[in-house]
């Protein structure tokens, strides 16, 4: 456990404890002269003596509290992590207050655990450090932000943390880690478009991304400006980024090739909005067109396989008759043969 001679807070024994130590050592906040006093508009600010004395009883608070556990008086049980901190301080967190109030105490410490069977997003616990200080939020990094997000959203009551943390996600998302990110998306419930049997929330298994609340659906949108601007250009898509020599027709394009990749894993309502999307400029109607046929042919032989329904392309000539785009995507269910029965 923690606390004097032993490992830090949530840190297994013989680990290595790589976490912030300083106060506040590189936390975004106004600009500073070389002696650490605060620059607004160029001109030197002192901290009045209130300022100064609320951040000593931060720091101290986040490092004798919650880095080392001093004087704790709660065990919170996270994944296989242990941590000694405080009742009033995880009192913060309406979910952490509901479980610590319904816990039974038999000795002088309380002990509580933190359910996650059902939470697979949550992996992060920068949120616990969050309660103490705001410092925790230098520990946010693109490959833990997700994480973070859900821990913030599950905890309660943290708008500043996962509004960073939210930020951090939608800059991070790359073609390296696109297909995380369309796995993430898939798992996020889509809304009814009122033509199919109405569906009560209790009827639906519980969704991973349930616990994000309105940042899952900020997040496909997202994701959708990264495939239809961001994408396409990072890919140079028909020279759309950096003008070059046009192809001829027998030679292949890299850059569309690997958009075409990764629109043959998009789940099907982010690859119809992304394809009719005004701002999905990789050439004229019939380029676009020609793409995204290409991409169901691709889609047949892996997303969309096995579905149980077709997807195709069709292109309006003479004006737009699909709501903007001249390119129109649909998907109808394949219909079941027909079994004759003799009598």
């Amino acid at each position: 456990m923690n606390g004097h001679g032993g490992p830090s807070n949530g840190v297994a024994m013989g680990a290595v404890d790589t976490r912030h130590e300083g106060p506040y050592a590189s936390h975004p906040g106004p600009s500073s002269s070389t002696n650490g006093t605060p620059v607004v508009n160029g001109f030197a600010q002192t901290p009045s003596p209130y300022q100064l004395h609320n951040e000593e009883i931060v720091n101290h608070l986040y490092n004798a509290g919650f880095q080392t556990g001093n004087y704790a008086d709660t065990i919170l049980h996270v994944h296989q992590n242990a941590y000694r901190l405080h009742a009033i301080i995880l009192s913060r967190s309406p979910l952490l207050a509901h479980l610590m109030s319904t816990s039974p105490q038999s000795t002088g410490q309380r002990t509580i655990y933190v359910p996650l069977e059902h939470e697979p997003e949550v992996t992060d616990e920068v949120t616990l450090g969050y309660l103490y200080s705001a410092v925790s939020l230098n520990l946010i990094r693109p490959e833990n932000a997700r994480a973070v997000l859900a821990a913030g959203c599950l905890l309660g009551h943290m708008d500043d943390l996962c509004n960073y943390a939210y930020q951090v996600c939608r800059q991070s998302i790359t073609v390296d880690n696109i297909s995380s990110w369309l796995e993430f998306v898939d798992a996020i419930p889509s809304p009814s478009d009122g033509r199919s049997t109405p569906i009560e929330p209790h009827q639906l298994s519980p969704s991973r991304t349930a616990v994000f609340g309105p940042y899952a659906q900020r997040l496909k949108e997202d994701l959708l400006m990264f495939l239809v601007v961001a994408l396409p250009n990072a890919l140079n898509v028909g020279g759309q980024a950096t003008p070059v020599t046009p192809h001829p027709d027998e030679t292949p394009d890299a850059g569309r090739d690997a958009l075409l990749q990764v629109y043959a894993r998009v789940p099907f309502d982010l690859f119809k909005a992304a394809i009719e999307s005004p701002t999905f400029q990789i050439g004229s109607d019939q380029t676009r067109f020609k793409f995204a046929k290409d991409a169901i042919e691709l889609r047949k032989r892996g997303l969309a396989r096995g579905q149980g329904a077709e997807e195709t392309v069709v292109l309006a000539f003479g004006g737009n008759n699909f709501g903007g785009s001249a390119v129109h995507v649909t998907r109808k269910l394949r219909r079941r043969p027909l079994w004759k029965v003799n009598s």
